[in-house]
């Protein structure tokens, strides 16, 4: 499996690219709503657009340079750098939150004034049904291409979608019932639930760069070494991984038995490589060691 699949980056940089032209237009189509309303959800949701446009800026520059591959300073590729645009992303989720509490507080000690909210209504539905798709799509191509990028993007995408179903909720309870308060009760519940999204986005960031171990496929590797431990009567230890960011770097040490020769002892530990990889849905590059059964306690 080639983790540099020219279709396959193509198709990332493409929903990348469409991500980013969405959210520019968003960003105007919330302001407008906002100018013609002076709704603080309206406000809160506009706000989270700015964030979103400067996070899907650097997120489309991190998977360009996350698709070089391995050069004489970085030999192990770009792929990491989706680490830090997830947590770049989280960071602005939460400075965007933060500003919305800030607004939402002084609007209510200033005194709230709304209007045109039926105009506003429009525009924020029509910004949630768009969202809503392309998030989706986001986070569909990121699952099926390993791209943790953009799977962070459709998140954050999918998170403005929620805001967006949010306000309209908070501003046609306002609009409806003629009670203001609905609107800047519903601001602090989605700074509240924006938040969240970019804490467990920085979460992700920080598992990823202090090289967390992966259960699920720490349990595949394990099983299928169980397998070849059997078929080929061999041990194994000293089993490592890693996350790239566009799949897993995996190492192991492999003992048969001292009478094998080198060549059939590399050829059965290249079918063991082989038997991992196909295990795993993602690009992996498996390193195995070889060693001598009997040998190995004085080796080690």
């Amino acid at each position: 499996m080639d983790p540099f699949d020219i279709d396959s980056e193509r198709q990332k940089r493409f929903a990348m690219h469409l991500s980013l032209a969405v959210g520019i237009g968003m960003f105007f189509l919330k302001f407008i709503a906002y100018a013609l309303t002076h709704s603080t959800a309206i406000l809160s949701d506009a706000a989270e657009s700015i964030v979103h446009v400067l996070a899907v800026g650097f997120a489309a520059y991190s998977l360009r340079l996350a698709a070089k591959p391995a050069d004489d300073e970085h030999h192990y590729g770009h792929a990491k750098i989706s680490f830090m645009s997830a947590g770049f992303e989280g960071a602005m989720i939460i400075i965007a939150a933060l500003f919305i509490v800030y607004e939402t507080v002084e609007n209510l000690i200033s005194g709230i004034t709304i209007q045109n909210l039926d105009t506003g209504l429009w525009l924020i539905g029509s910004a949630l049904v768009i969202n809503g798709f392309l998030g989706s799509y986001l986070i569909m191509v990121g699952k099926r291409k390993r791209s943790l990028i953009l799977e962070a993007n459709g998140k954050h995408v999918l998170t403005d979608a929620w805001t967006s179903f949010g306000v309209v909720l908070g501003v046609g309870l306002a609009w409806y019932t003629g009670w203001v308060y609905f609107d800047p009760i519903c601001a602090l519940v989605l700074a509240l639930h924006i938040l969240i999204s970019g804490f467990k986005l920085m979460r992700q960031s920080i598992v990823g760069l202090l090289d967390t171990a992966d259960p699920e496929i720490d349990r595949i590797i394990n099983e299928t070494l169980e397998t070849a431990k059997a078929d080929f009567e061999i041990d194994f230890h000293g089993v490592r991984h890693l996350s790239t960011g566009d799949g897993f770097r995996i190492e192991l040490h492999l003992l048969f038995p001292d009478e094998l020769s080198i060549k059939e002892a590399h050829r059965q530990a290249t079918e063991i490589e082989k038997r991992i990889d196909a295990a795993i849905e993602t690009p992996v590059l498996v390193t195995t060691h070889l060693e001598p059964a009997r040998a190995h306690a004085e080796h080690h």
